[in-house]
């Protein structure tokens, strides 16, 4: 038998003592108990201490009492103990290769008493012995090992150290129980145990170095990449088979220690160990494994991964993972709808959760991506292809996939806009009302497929987009939060001939107007004797409120007779209509706004009768249906009782003469209603001279009640495509005339006094409906007189124009001075002659 070469002695080592020496070195290589029995207390103490705790049969275990003896001797002479943890290596590895996986046990668990016990100083080297232990056995092909191994390291980490380590790798183990989180044994029972081992392994090292600055940093992405699929590997296959459990009875006791439940426990500890820092590199794998597991597709798995980590996280820190989804939806735009509706349906989960606080500090860059991707979903449907052209080998596109995608990222931005406030809800509908392409305004940002069908599809979905944003919306101050850079492009799109466009419009309105939830109250349109059936919250009009209607009220009007006035408005849009009439009565009005909506009521039924609009019969049925129950509802809201006994009684004839004139018999599936409109008159019709008297006996205005409600006509109409010639011209002539040099002339300097103060105020009023009617007549003129007389009226109009403009180029426009002087004309008068630019000479100064 070879021995190992003896150590030279020292020259001053006495004979005797150099005898002893080399006996020590030799025994040191052989079993304390196998050779030479007789000499071992040569040995040293603490070799014969680790020799003791062996039995001689590995069944009988550990041998307590000499462990103990161990253990004392450890905390006595604590500088041996990196020599005890060094022998029990080398001992393991003598087990392991001669396969004594007894031996192998009892020296794990004297390694585990030992770490437990000790806490010293010199803990370190002990460590590097034990965690080489480890290594040796998770290296082993032996699942028994390899468990083991993981319990003992996990034991181990939970130990808190009381000294640093400058030189400790974890490398190994976070490859090793990554490996075995996906380990494919035989046997479903052991591949079961080596999983949740490698799990449980995961969760050890996340534990020891998560808050060690001294170790490598367990966040970095070298790390994160083998932890985090490791561990959504374990959650998806714990998810297939779930399904497969025999009965909730039989698996009660299992489920305690089922992967699914252990992975999800570990995940969760991961995240909520995770900085602000290191939120980035921790949910980057998430997206990397489903996209690399087509997972988007199912959205389930997905979908809980995301709730997972939302839960986990610190709620401060969920705008971060918002973003991230953000940025991975734009990295994914080309990719398939399925996956695209994926991410937007897992966005709209994670911006439930994180209700509680903000998106972040980017709020208009999630609705900007957002709606960025529903603008690319549309050019995508219309044009069948991702790049915008039909080449063979372009990847086709199916529509309905898009239009599930646009639905989810509709639904996704207001459950983002539920989460904000109201000042910044306000913010996202300024924000979304200036992508939409509204003509004259805000053309229609450049596209794949620009044209008009991407334009309207695109108003469309954008509105839908506001239809969500504004649901729920509540403010106190109206004015503020609805400003007119919102509320002129909304209201210019129930000008356009679109009635989808027009019904969207209506219900943002209705959403916006209404504040203590009335809408439900008048979505059925009927005749109702007594209104507090309905039970309206009716609060007293606000001084905000006020300046509103003051400021935006005419617009409303004419908005509401304009969608009446529409032929392609259906049943829908009447109801809106109905209901928008309904809530300005009980959310915006004073007395001012009653009377304006009882003559506008007047004028519907104006319209309804005459014959100069192309309307069909059931739209001119609806708009009378409208007028009357409307009128209905508000001489109940002012309880004036004349008021009241002349609607009942016009409402009481109709009943009995001609019930298709009141909703009842309107707004039904199939109404019967007559082929043509005529002899409407009579009793039937409702008087704006009765209204007018019964309600001035109750102190309304009766001058203002006496006119009739006559829409005006504003610049918002060169947004609808059924402008007139004649109401162009007018518009001009009207500002030619104010504009005319022949009323330039100043008039002198009127004192002001108290009585003048008072009769503007008195005659304000009057001095408005005197202005409409002047714009009446000149539409009206405009409109009837021959093309000769307009064509001569604005040919004297530009005449005269012209030759301002001639005397104003004559004073300020001077002939530059000819260096080759004058040249007299033919009558003996001198005139400059005229030198091409490049002929003339300038000073040098002049020239750069």
């Amino acid at each position: 038998m070879c021995l190992p070469a003896m150590p030279l002695p020292a020259p001053d080592v006495p004979a005797s003592q150099r005898l002893a020496l080399d006996c020590r070195t030799l025994l040191d290589h052989r079993i304390g108990k196998g050779v030479c029995g007789c000499c071992g207390a040569l040995r040293p103490r603490y070799k014969r201490l680790v020799d003791n705790i062996f039995p001689e049969d590995p069944e009988d275990g550990l041998v307590k009492a000499n462990m103990e003896k161990l253990t004392f001797y450890a905390l006595s002479a604590p500088e041996k103990l990196d020599r005890i943890g060094a022998y029990l290596s080398e001992r393991l590895s003598r087990d392991v290769a001669r396969h004594r996986y007894g031996y192998v046990c009892i020296a794990m668990e004297a390694l585990d008493q030992l770490l437990m016990a000790c806490h010293c100083q010199s803990i370190n080297l002990f460590v590097e012995s034990f965690l080489k232990m480890v290594r040796k056995l998770l290296e082993s092909d032996k699942p028994s090992l390899q468990i083991l191994g993981t319990n003992s390291f996990v034991k181990f980490a939970n130990i808190e150290e009381d000294t640093p380590s400058y030189h400790r790798s974890y490398d190994f183990f976070v490859s090793r129980f990554s490996e075995m989180c996906h380990s494919s044994f035989e046997d479903p029972d052991i591949r079961t145990k080596i999983r949740m081992a490698g799990i449980k392994g995961l969760q050890g090292v996340v534990r020891k170095t998560v808050n060690d600055e001294l170790q490598a940093n367990i966040w970095d992405p070298q790390h994160m990449d083998k932890i985090v699929p490791s561990l959504l590997f374990n959650l998806q296959s714990g998810q297939r088979t779930e399904s497969r459990s025999p009965s909730p009875l039989q698996a009660s006791e299992k489920e305690k220690e089922s992967p699914v439940e252990l992975t999800e426990r570990c995940f969760r500890e991961l995240l909520g160990r995770a900085a602000y820092g290191n939120i980035k590199n921790a949910v980057t794998p998430v997206l990397m494994h489903l996209d690399n597991h087509s997972l988007w597709e199912g959205k389930t798995f997905a979908v809980r991964c995301f709730k997972i980590i939302m839960y986990s996280i610190q709620s401060q820190h969920s705008h971060l993972v918002i973003q991230q989804l953000l940025g991975h939806l734009d990295a994914n735009s080309k990719n398939s709808a399925t996956v695209r509706a994926g991410i937007v349906e897992v966005l709209l989960e994670a911006a439930a959760i994180a209700a509680s606080g903000s998106v972040g500090p980017t709020v208009l860059e999630v609705f900007n991506t957002l709606l960025r991707q529903l603008r690319l979903s549309v050019d995508y449907e219309l044009t069948g292809s991702y790049d915008g052209s039909t080449n063979i080998g372009t990847k086709i596109i199916k529509a309905h996939e898009e239009r599930q995608l646009q639905e989810a990222v509709i639904r996704t931005i207001g459950s983002f806009a539920n989460t904000l406030p109201t000042y910044q809800r306000s913010e996202v509908m300024l924000f979304i009302m200036g992508k939409i392409p509204v003509p004259g305004i805000h053309p229609a940002l450049t596209s794949i497929g620009s044209g008009p069908e991407v334009t309207r599809m695109i108003q469309v979905m954008l509105l839908k987009s506001l239809v969500q944003v504004t649901a729920g919306f509540q403010t106190t101050n109206m004015l503020t939060a609805l400003p007119s850079s919102f509320l002129e492009p909304l209201l210019s799109f129930s000008l356009t001939e679109d009635p989808e466009l027009r019904l969207l419009v209506l219900q943002i309105l209705l959403s916006l107007i209404d504040r203590h939830d009335n809408t439900a109250k008048f979505s059925d349109i009927s005749i109702i004797s007594d209104i507090s059936v309905l039970k309206l919250k009716v609060d007293k009009c606000s001084r905000q409120d006020n300046l509103f209607m003051k400021k935006h009220g005419q617009q409303l009007y004419r908005h509401i007779y304009l969608g009446c006035k529409e032929p392609s408005s259906g049943g829908q849009h009447y109801e809106s209509l109905f209901a928008l009439l309904g809530l300005l009565s009980v959310e915006l009005a004073n007395e001012e706004v009653v009377v304006d909506l009882i003559r506008l009521a007047l004028a519907l039924q104006d319209l309804a009768l005459s014959t100069d609009e192309a309307l069909p019969v059931y739209n001119r049925c609806a708009v009378h249906a409208i007028a009357a129950a409307y009128l209905n509802l508000i001489c109940q809201l002012t309880t004036v009782p004349a008021f009241c006994q002349h609607i009942h009684e016009v409402i009481e004839v109709r009943q009995k003469e001609r019930s298709y004139l009141l909703p009842e018999d309107v707004f039904i599936d199939n109404p019967k209603l007559p082929s043509s409109l005529e002899k409407v008159e009579g009793d039937v019709l409702f008087l704006q001279s009765k209204i007018t008297e019964v309600l001035g006996g109750s102190g309304y205005n009766t001058d203002r009640l006496a006119t009739p409600y006559v829409p005006q006509y504003t610049d918002e109409d060169r947004l609808s495509k059924r402008k007139s010639i004649g109401e162009t011209i007018s518009l001009q002539v009207e500002v030619e005339s104010r504009n005319s040099p022949e009323k330039e002339e100043r008039t002198p300097a009127e004192e002001i006094t108290f009585e003048t103060l008072k009769n503007a105020i008195v005659d304000s009023v009057g001095m408005e409906e005197q202005e409409r009617e002047r714009r009446r007549q000149v539409v009206e003129k405009f409109q009837k007189a021959p093309f000769e007389e307009i064509a001569a009226h604005c040919g004297a109009r530009a005449t005269l124009l012209q030759s301002k403009l001639n005397q104003i180029f004559e004073i300020t426009i001077r002939p530059p001075p000819s260096p080759s002087g004058t040249i007299s004309s033919g009558y003996g008068q001198s005139q400059s002659r005229s030198v091409p630019l490049y002929e003339m000479k300038f000073p040098d100064l002049c020239v750069y």
